[in-house]
């Protein structure tokens, strides 16, 4: 038997059913999935310094698990000193296992280690069913060595659901466990 991250196994034990009755769909099929998980982080002190690209480069692998990828401008901005073809950014998409891998790990091991965390925003929807979030420094991940941290930067994170509305995404997340604020 081959292994089965245990959110996948969750969403198809748990979440199917419990969705299903939320919203009465009449397949399984109807019931919102993840598509991928897309981080991304901008490094705009890469234009003066060479090896802020690589660090950030090393960091986004560490965490995601997979190979990142740099993020090339595409138009010259001289205000800048930015040339197009450089490198500005790191990104990385993770889909299939690697998703509810890094999901599975973002929420019970990172998200706890926000300070003063006081739950997720749920005004990060985008109207079609993808969430988006920010994080303001890549040591709340387990991953990275805070010794070896040569600078403290953010990275954006998008979830892109088969979600057709908000409310579907917010309870899809919501079933797998993102810890959205409470509204009063």
């Amino acid at each position: 038997m081959s292994y089965v991250p245990r959110l996948k196994e969750k969403y198809q034990k748990e979440i199917v059913p419990a969705l299903t009755e939320e919203f009465q769909y009449t397949s399984p099929m109807q019931v919102p999935r993840l598509v991928k998980i897309v981080l991304n982080q901008g490094v705009g002190g890469a234009i003066a310094d060479k090896k802020l690209m690589e660090f950030a480069l090393d960091e986004m692998s560490l965490i995601s698990g997979q190979k990142a990828v740099p993020t090339k401008s595409k138009i010259d901005v001289s205000n800048f000193k930015l040339r197009k073809g450089m490198a500005v950014g790191a990104r990385v998409t993770l889909r299939r296992s690697m998703m509810y891998e890094f999901l599975d790990r973002l929420i019970a091991t990172s998200i706890p280690r926000i300070r003063d965390f006081r739950g997720i925003s749920d005004k990060g929807f985008d109207g079609r069913g993808n969430f988006s979030m920010g994080v303001t420094e890549q040591i709340i991940f387990p991953e990275i060595n805070i010794d070896k941290v040569n600078k403290i930067t953010g990275m954006d994170i998008t979830i892109v659901t088969t979600a057709r509305t908000d409310k579907e995404a917010h309870a899809l997340l919501r079933e797998f466990g993102v810890p959205f604020k409470k509204n009063n």
